[in-house]
């Protein structure tokens, strides 16, 4: 399926699904998402240096709860000229490995509590993870949800300018 695609059917989810985040005022009045140009140089397939003792993490939420994760591994990546570091996490209750982060356009161009990606474990210690897949937590949307904060080792200085941009729509008021 191709990305353009995707999000056609998330922005259909968001206006018209019974689980959608957005409450029956903002369904009324959305259109669609935004998102930042693709860029290809951050679809990444590569190899993380795993942590062999898997730590567990409480992750703090927007709602004050706690998560607990495991903190599976970390990788470097190219940004431009930059370099930056990342850590995956896993929830075993979920079977889920999860890439929660901040970088430099959170606040002003995309949420201000970071943005999420769900990593794809390829076998071998390698994951495909890309950026033009990062998305806004439902709690962007409302704040009935409960969504994990990034921790510090997840705030990056650079810019990620790929995925879900914050709307700038009516229907996004408050966001």
């Amino acid at each position: 399926m191709s990305l353009e695609h995707e999000r056609h059917q998330k922005d259909y989810f968001f206006k018209n699904h019974p689980h959608s985040p957005l409450t029956a005022a903002q369904k009324a009045k959305f259109t669609s998402l935004e998102y930042y140009p693709v860029d290809e140089s951050l679809n990444l397939q590569i190899e993380i240096e795993e942590f062999p003792d898997k730590p567990q993490l409480q992750m703090q939420t927007s709602t004050g709860d706690v998560r607990t994760y495991l903190k599976w591994g970390r990788f470097q990546f190219d940004v431009g000229s930059d370099t930056a570091e990342l850590t995956i996490y896993y929830s075993p209750e979920m079977d889920h490995y999860f890439l929660p982060f901040m970088d430099a356009t959170s606040g002003n161009e995309t949420y201000s509590a970071g943005r999420y990606i769900d990593p794809e474990y390829l076998g071998n210690g390698q994951f495909h993870i890309d950026f033009n897949l990062a998305y806004s937590p439902y709690c962007a949307y409302n704040a009935n949800w409960s969504c994990p904060i990034p921790p510090a080792e997840n705030r990056l200085k650079v810019r990620i300018e790929a995925g879900e941009k914050k709307p700038s729509e009516v229907w996004a008021e408050g966001y």
